[in-house]
């Protein structure tokens, strides 16, 4: 019934349903007088509009049954960076992001750029329309408009993930002549992730000799992506013996290997073997780069094994490595989320003293953790002393801390905290305002919940 609704003559989705056409007449209004976003940074509403009317445009490409007549009524003034914005969050459906490129370019005011040609060139290379691609791609060449070489290598990396290594070879060898690119790094370093997608690992080594013969300098992606490649196959040995031919070459990477080595196992699934490599570079008195680290707790963490986390933290402090906020980003949440509240304190305090200032996802999952345990009152105190020492806490930190009260009957102190924040100029969620509301008139405090209605009557307006 939803799909015959749908596509009706009146459908809901219609520009000219009734139940759209206040919004539509505002919205015209908004278009005759449509502006490059640059102008509306000192006008927060204008650019809200500026963005609801984009969201408008895109709601009628993608459910309109023919979305050209509801774009002719809307008098659009065409312009380019609200094309590239239109095509961009059209990008799930290519179809769509072409269809309303063709209307775009029937506008006699506009001249696509490459910006446009280069968004809607990704969008049909991500969902296979090759043939559409390389029509858009002709049309650059013929309006003498330069492709980069991101969109470049973003077309090989994709003919690579959908087994078209043919294809992404050929496109590579005739870049120069077909598109009037140059063969960079970055270009070589995408052909070398479009082989390894298929396991062409012998292709690989020979485009990297090709690479050097070439004058190139292989960089760190260079040697991350092979890497990666060989651990993902579960060749580890080819890997370390790959690293150390380089080096024996004169081409050592940016990175050390052991830690390229670890980031490959992390990234093909090999957590064991990565955690086995990093005690064994612990004894030996190394410890991996801080964004080695951070990626390798990420990993741990989120297999539950926090406790190995936190021993590798002090381990490797004491070992020199000095962390980042990123680091602690990653802890704090996960030592609170299992009630490790003094840890968590003790990790916030580190943090402090290596000259950060905490912030909301720093500080809010210690409060969450404490009201999980029923510390309510340290929670509040800790709460408190974060507003005056800290960054002041955001929509979802209150949200957050209401709920929690509510979860615990603190009826009260979530109300005051409601208060607390639409002084603070923040609005709360409706399911806040129910929460509290229910439960004081469950406890008896009618008076009280009167008041918090009246207070969300007042701020939505209704």
């Amino acid at each position: 019934m939803f799909l015959l609704r749908r596509y009706t003559k009146r459908s809901l989705f219609s520009i000219s349903n009734p139940h759209f056409r206040a919004f539509n007449e505002s919205t015209i209004r908004h278009f005759t007088s449509l502006e490059p976003l640059q102008s509306f940074d000192s006008n927060p509403s204008t650019k809200g509009d500026y963005f609801a009317a984009i969201n408008h445009v895109v709601n009628v490409v993608r459910r309109e049954i023919h979305p050209e007549r509801s774009l002719n009524r809307l008098r659009l003034p065409v312009t380019s960076e609200f094309v590239y914005r239109v095509l961009r969050a059209t990008s799930r459906s290519a179809n769509d992001s072409l269809r309303f490129f063709n209307w775009a370019r029937s506008s006699p005011n506009y001249t696509p750029t490459s910006m446009e040609y280069e968004q809607l060139a990704k969008s049909l290379a991500l969902h296979k329309k090759y043939e559409s691609m390389w029509k858009i791609l002709k049309q650059m060449k013929d309006l003498s408009l330069d492709i980069s070489g991101e969109t470049l290598c973003f077309i090989i990396e994709q003919y690579g993930k959908n087994g078209h290594v043919d294809q992404a070879v050929e496109l590579f060898n005739g870049v120069g002549k077909t598109l009037g690119c140059q063969q960079t790094v970055a270009v070589y370093n995408s052909l070398l992730h479009a082989l390894c997608e298929v396991k062409m690992f012998h292709g690989a080594y020979a485009l990297i000799r090709r690479m050097i013969r070439k004058g190139l300098k292989p960089d760190k992606r260079t040697y991350s992506i092979l890497v990666n490649g060989w651990c993902s196959a579960g060749k580890m040995k080819e890997a370390q013996e790959f690293l150390d031919e380089m080096s024996r070459k004169g081409f050592n990477p940016p990175a050390r290997g052991r830690d390229l080595l670890i980031e490959g196992l992390l990234n093909a699934g090999y957590l064991e073997s990565a955690k086995e490599m990093v005690n064994k570079m612990a004894k030996g008195g190394f410890v991996p780069d801080v964004q080695t680290f951070n990626t390798l707790i990420e990993a741990i963490t989120k297999s539950g094994e926090v406790d190995f986390c936190v021993e590798m933290y002090y381990t490797a402090c004491k070992l020199g490595l000095c962390v980042d906020i990123d680091t602690y980003k990653t802890l704090i949440p996960a030592v609170s989320k299992i009630g490790k509240i003094d840890e968590a304190f003790r990790l916030l305090n580190n943090c402090v003293e290596d000259g950060h200032k905490p912030f909301p996802s720093l500080y809010a999952p210690i409060i969450k953790g404490m009201c999980r345990n029923g510390m309510f009152d340290d929670a509040f105190s800790f709460f408190s002393d974060m507003k005056v020492k800290a960054h002041p806490p955001n929509r979802p930190v209150y949200t957050m801390l209401i709920t929690m009260c509510g979860r615990g009957g603190k009826f009260v102190d979530a109300a005051n905290y409601l208060v607390e924040m639409t002084e603070v100029g923040l609005v709360p969620i409706s399911r806040c305002f129910d929460m509290v509301t229910d439960g004081l008139k469950n406890s008896g405090k009618h008076d009280l919940a009167m008041r918090i209605e009246q207070l969300e009557v007042q701020l939505r307006g209704v």
